[in-house]
């Protein structure tokens, strides 16, 4: 499998690098037991020590790791350079609590001492997606290291500068060699690296296909895995809520990232008395979307990853035109050099349509008509994914009733769906499952042992399980 920067805005092959080789992984995956040997019986405060010297390389650089990100998957240059320092954001939130989130809880019992502690699990292999090629490397990487374990990365191949870059940005911030590693391999390789017995747990995201599967090959080797998957995420709209704020972040929450986000908007369901009002500052809004080279400071939209990604997107609107959706503007790819595909709206969709069921990664809105508030509920609902979801009302018992009844692992009220550092970070259904960042996320991958010291003097004969 070819491992190539390809820059998708011209479409031109920059860089080629050879797979790792069996014997290569099988030193990384030596030198990452050695690193773990040492780097678990670390204290908290020398971890902290190199994440904060990451977290200063990611802010000095931040505008030479965005331009790689651009080069390699054509993320507009301003979100790139924001991506880099949204990654030191999670280093530093780390630093100031890992101590805290894993600090030994004392539990109250008769006849000694009891308490709950949390000790590092060992070497954990995590495979990413190329979307947002450095944020979701370093919100795995950030609580994994300061939790004591340390990191193994098999990145998606079209960014494979960027992996050996983060691998650059750990080594220079002083962790031990073996610490955090890249592999250069293809996702062939990763099935016999869960089972191999120095690899200790396994987090992915990426598709459904790539969850199911590499879930499998954890649970037959008995392993911890998180797998964060797709998303069809809804953006309610309600007559209460503020129509040009909910508008307007429309916009941003179904192009951000050229449309490739797991927790983009992507199932706009605005209720029948705002609809026609809704759809038409909507359409007007993404027709002006400026796209273009994504190095230019002014685009708003660059190209799509890669060939295949844009031409999978054509054919799901294609599809779901000959089922009787309606293209209000867009619905092609864009004749120019690169991977473009023109922002879109698509309405009056029905139910057995790609853009009714699927997730759509690019920049195609999907527009539907709730009835009230149940309806709208229900058409959110409507889904095999449950990633995350916006909602937007003034009115206190809607909101109630969305937070009650939405399926998804996020929830925003009058806001755009994010990921913070502060905020558990997991989907539902076939989202997937686990969490990651907060409190939740970096006790994914540790022992939580329980610990009881008796006291000698107590008769324990009537002990039982």
């Amino acid at each position: 499998m070819s491992i190539s920067t390809i820059n998708p805005a011209n479409g031109k092959t920059l860089r080629t690098f050879e797979p790792y080789s069996a014997v290569q992984v099988s030193e990384a995956l030596d030198r990452g037991v050695a690193a773990f040997r040492k780097h678990h019986r670390t204290s908290f405060a020398e971890r902290a020590t190199r994440m904060r010297k990451a977290a200063g390389i990611l802010n000095a650089e931040c505008r030479e790791l965005g331009r790689l990100m651009t080069v390699e998957m054509g993320k507009p240059i301003k979100a790139a350079t924001a991506e880099a320092e949204k990654c030191a954001t999670a280093c530093n939130y780390y630093v100031e609590n890992a101590e805290k989130f894993l600090a030994d809880q004392p539990v109250r019992m008769e006849g000694g001492e009891s308490w709950v502690t949390f000790q590092p699990v060992g070497v954990v292999l995590a495979i990413m997606p190329w979307n947002f090629p450095f944020w979701q490397v370093f919100r795995f990487a950030a609580p994994a290291l300061m939790a004591g374990n340390v990191g193994i990365l098999k990145h998606a191949s079209n960014v494979p500068q960027c992996a050996l870059a983060i691998e650059d940005i750990f080594r220079r911030a002083g962790f031990m060699e073996g610490a955090f590693q890249t592999l250069l391999i293809g996702s062939d390789k990763v099935e016999s690296i869960i089972a191999d017995p120095r690899v200790a747990a396994v987090t992915l995201t990426g598709s459904e296909g790539a969850g199911r599967s590499v879930a499998s090959a954890a649970g037959k080797n008995l392993k911890k895995s998180v797998v964060e998957l797709g998303g069809s995420d809804p953006f309610i709209v309600m007559p209460s809520a503020d129509l040009e704020s909910a508008v307007s972040t429309a916009v941003t929450a179904r192009m951000i990232n050229n449309g490739q986000s797991c927790i983009a908007a992507k199932r706009f369901i605005v209720h029948e008395k705002i609809y026609d009002q809704f759809l038409q500052k909507f359409v007007a809004r993404v027709s002006k979307v400026r796209v273009g080279d994504p190095m230019d400071e002014q685009t708003e939209l660059g190209p799509l990853a890669t060939a295949a990604i844009r031409d999978e997107l054509d054919q799901q609107v294609k599809a779901s035109v000959a089922a009787g959706a309606k293209v209000l503007t867009g619905g092609k790819k864009l004749d120019r050099e690169g991977f473009f595909y023109a922002p879109t709206v698509l309405s009056e969709i029905p139910p057995n349509a790609p853009a009714a069921r699927d997730e759509l990664f690019g920049p195609v809105a999907s527009v539907f008509k709730a009835k009230d508030l149940s309806d709208a509920i229900r058409i959110a609902n409507g889904t095999t994914f449950g990633l995350g979801a916006s909602a937007w009302t003034r009115d206190a018992a809607e909101r109630e009733q969305f937070v009650a009844e939405i399926e998804s692992g996020l929830l925003f009220i009058n806001g755009m769906v994010a990921s913070d550092a502060r905020l558990p970070f997991g989907g539902v259904k076939h989202s997937g499952f686990g969490r990651e960042l907060g409190e939740f996320g970096i006790r994914e991958f540790v022992n939580i042992k329980s610990v009881r010291v008796i006291d000698d003097k107590r008769d324990q004969t009537s002990a039982t399980e």
